[in-house]
């Protein structure tokens, strides 16, 4: 299975790393050794002073897909989660100066938080679907898939150019603004609309 991760999909979030907001879907991946499963805890690791967080829906492929046109694109998911993207910002801005790649802030093991699924055809409205986060107690992010640059069938149809999409993989489709440091003994509660997904704690 693959980690795919659609970077600056929100206008706001965009803004507030002063990134340029793209014309095209923005992705990378992480190893499968990023997941964090089960709420257990998240280890600041040692390498990094800025760990920060960043919600994300996640959306389950279903079946496998190449060159996948976007009128068809909602037939290759079948449920939705909840992800973390942890980035270690320090290291990233330092290799965005030197024009390097920046897979060593984005991939890093336990990288990827997830929850458990949900099927699509729980929710009404794929197109306004919100999603929070809240530390310790206090909102912190907040999105709509309105507010998605990109929707998940045009980065499902742009991504299958290049990537062939197999069963299980999972889509990071992106963060709104108010991503956070996080400290040890941080508490992060994660909703997809009113059901919590998300429930552990930073050590």
């Amino acid at each position: 299975m693959k980690i795919i991760c659609i970077g600056r999909n929100y206008p706001t979030h965009a803004e507030e790393l002063n990134n340029p907001i793209p014309e095209k879907p923005i992705f990378f991946l992480k190893p499968d050794t990023a997941l964090l499963r089960n709420n257990e805890p998240f280890f600041l690791p040692d390498f990094s002073n800025d760990i920060q967080c960043e919600v994300e829906l996640v959306f389950r492929i279903c079946k496998v897909g190449k060159n996948i046109h976007p009128r068809f694109a909602h037939r290759y998911f079948d449920a939705i989660g909840l992800g973390i993207d942890f980035t270690a910002r320090d290291i990233q801005q330092e290799c965005k100066q030197k024009g390097l790649p920046w897979e060593i802030a984005k991939s890093f093991d336990h990288s990827a938080a997830i929850s458990a699924f949900i099927e699509k055809t729980e929710f009404d409205n794929l197109k306004q679907l919100s999603f929070s986060l809240y530390i310790n107690g206090q909102l912190t992010q907040q999105g709509n898939t309105a507010n998605m640059l990109f929707s998940v069938e045009t980065i499902i149809s742009y991504i299958s150019q290049f990537i062939t999409l197999k069963t299980s993989d999972y889509i990071f489709t992106g963060t709104p603004h108010g991503v956070k440091t996080l400290h040890k003994g941080d508490y992060l509660e994660g909703y997809i609309e009113n059901r919590k997904m998300l429930d552990f704690y930073i050590r």
